[in-house]
């Protein structure tokens, strides 16, 4: 396996990261572990999940993914071998189940990292994302919450998720 520096941070991740986005909805917790199990064998470091996954997004399994992954971190203890990625949710993608709406306010941003944390089974994300741009918050805000994140040592690096380029400069 090649791995390269995730820009910007001193993490080092595989080229290959794995998705987990269909854990929960097409993929049992059995097939995930396989899948884990299987990536992780093959030298695989990075593993990429978020809070609304799997999809299609749905109240009935939403955070199955995480919990997932956390249910295999708990059992095979592989946590500082592995490089996590989560993201936040914006507002949109009909996810008004999650959180009453979710957006990307200080309070929103903590909560969903504490629900992930929880259903992650670990102590910190290494790599924290916003899913979704939001107009509804001021950007102030949002990056500040972040850094909040990263100050409590809940996350050590943030970034972003089909952010346009525009908005990833702001």
């Amino acid at each position: 396996m090649r791995y390269t520096k995730l820009p910007g941070t001193s993490i080092e991740v595989s080229k290959i990261c794995l998705g987990t986005m269909t854990w929960g909805e097409q993929n049992t917790e059995q097939q995930a572990f396989e899948q884990l199990d299987l990536a992780t064998s093959e030298g695989i470091n990075f593993i990429d999940a978020a809070e609304m996954y799997p999809v299609p997004p749905r109240a009935e399994t939403q955070g199955l993914t995480e919990s997932y992954l956390g249910n295999w971190l708990a059992k095979r203890g592989r946590r500082d071998d592995l490089v996590i990625a989560s993201k936040v949710a914006g507002p949109g993608n009909g996810l008004g189940y999650l959180r009453d709406g979710p957006r990307l306010t200080r309070d929103h941003i903590r909560q969903a990292c504490e629900d992930s944390l929880r259903r992650l089974k670990t102590d910190y994300i290494d790599l924290y994302q916003l899913h979704r741009p939001s107009s509804d918050t001021a950007i102030d805000e949002t990056l500040r919450a972040m850094d909040d994140l990263v100050r409590s040592g809940k996350v050590r690096y943030i970034g972003t998720s089909t952010h346009a380029a525009w908005q990833v400069v702001e």
